[in-house]
């Protein structure tokens, strides 16, 4: 799980153009700061998940999650950092390896943590780790005195321990788009 001075909010939304824009301009309107937004497809195509990290001294997650749905194109929203949740984030990190003690120095770092070597080359190599994020943040701690070339960094996303907490009912009906289409308007499904 996240620290304990962060809250991890899920939603799901309807997978269209503007959704995540409305929810950016939620944020940017109610001054609220992102830790971490990551937003991906779920096993339903007209359907995506947001997982939205916030610093719970700043603001309460259970006031975002109130606004969250209100949203045109929100189907739910649950405060998961409530339960028992799992939670993880991916992190590619380049590091110098420029010598055979660097080298060794990264193997060695890799071992104690759940990460791999995924690129190495005669001057920097590519780890690889996904776990929690503190896990995370502990490895770049480790790798920094060996000297970080560039990081990349998914977000966290998470999901509730057993039984699933988010789900769409089972007669929810996309609603219905328009798009332009050569001048004309035609109707479709999402």
């Amino acid at each position: 799980m996240i620290e304990n001075n962060k809250q991890t909010v899920v939603a799901l939304v309807e997978n269209k153009p503007g959704v995540l824009n409305r929810v950016a301009s939620l944020f940017r309107r109610r001054n609220f700061n992102v830790d971490s937004l990551t937003v991906g497809r779920t096993h339903k195509p007209y359907i995506s998940r947001m997982t939205i990290v916030v610093d719970a001294a700043r603001v309460d997650g259970r006031r975002i999650a109130a606004n969250l749905f209100k949203l045109v194109n929100v189907i739910d929203v649950k405060l998961v950092s409530e339960e028992p949740y799992v939670s993880r984030d991916l992190a590619l990190i380049k590091v110098r390896t420029d010598d055979a003690d660097s080298r060794n120095a990264v193997t060695l770092i890799c071992e104690r943590y759940p990460a791999r070597i995924v690129d190495i080359g005669t001057k920097v190599a590519i780890i690889e780790i996904t776990a929690q994020e503190d896990i995370v943040e502990a490895l770049i701690n480790e790798l920094e005195p060996i000297g970080i070339v560039e990081m990349v960094r998914t977000g966290v996303v998470a999901m509730g321990r057993g039984v699933r907490i988010l789900d769409v009912d089972a007669d929810y009906e996309p609603s219905i788009v328009s798009s332009q289409e050569n001048g004309n308007y035609q109707a479709y499904s999402v």
